[in-house]
């Protein structure tokens, strides 16, 4: 499974992105994807993760303004991102798992600043 990341940017306090994530390879047997966040000197935190059955599941700071989201083929995760602040500054990861096995993509920086 290969994961590439796009859609991270410069954004001022209250504007939006949309990060996405293409997934390549055999996907099949793909249970869970999800959206990490890493800021300097903090350790790598899930922001929202989905499941193959559809269910969400978002970090108390971002409920409300951040939705995953996934196509029925698993190609693609989306981390649709509202009402952004500066504490969303991180780079951002998302995450397939597969049997087990953990796949991560290459980051994505998300700046919100004015």
């Amino acid at each position: 499974v290969q994961l590439q990341a796009s859609g991270g940017g410069l954004v001022q306090p209250g504007g939006s992105l949309r990060l996405s994530c293409a997934a390549s390879g055999d996907i099949l047997g793909v249970d869970f994807m999800a959206w990490y966040r890493q800021s300097p000197g903090k350790e790598r935190e899930l922001v929202a993760s989905i499941t193959s059955s559809g269910r969400t599941i978002y970090v108390d700071s971002v409920k409300g303004r951040f939705t995953i989201s996934t196509d029925n083929y698993k190609t693609t995760l989306d981390l649709q991102m509202n009402s952004l602040k500066p504490d969303d500054t991180a780079v951002y990861y998302c995450n397939f798992k597969k049997y087990g096995r953990y796949y991560w993509g290459k980051g994505t920086q998300v700046t919100v600043s004015s």
